[in-house]
């Protein structure tokens, strides 16, 4: 497997709601016996939109990623 960050989903924190699943534009997380699990990690572009509309905060993005500057503004 690759070596890539996927957001983190703290399973004892998340109630089922489907907010994730509902919110992914690329369809990487997917609800298995009532919890979102990210089935297909190669399609999670690391948005961050699971993670923003998840009401218990039970998705966290392990790090963030930042737009860097135009070069003649660095």
């Amino acid at each position: 497997m690759d070596n890539w960050s996927i957001p983190s989903i703290d399973m004892e924190r998340c109630t089922g709601c489907g907010l994730c699943v509902e919110y992914c534009p690329t369809k990487a997380v997917t609800m298995v016996h009532q919890q979102p699990v990210i089935h297909e990690p190669r399609l999670c572009t690391y948005c961050g939109l699971c993670e923003d509309s998840c009401p218990e905060d039970a998705i966290t993005l392990l790090f963030e990623i930042v737009p860097r500057p135009p070069a003649n503004q660095a």
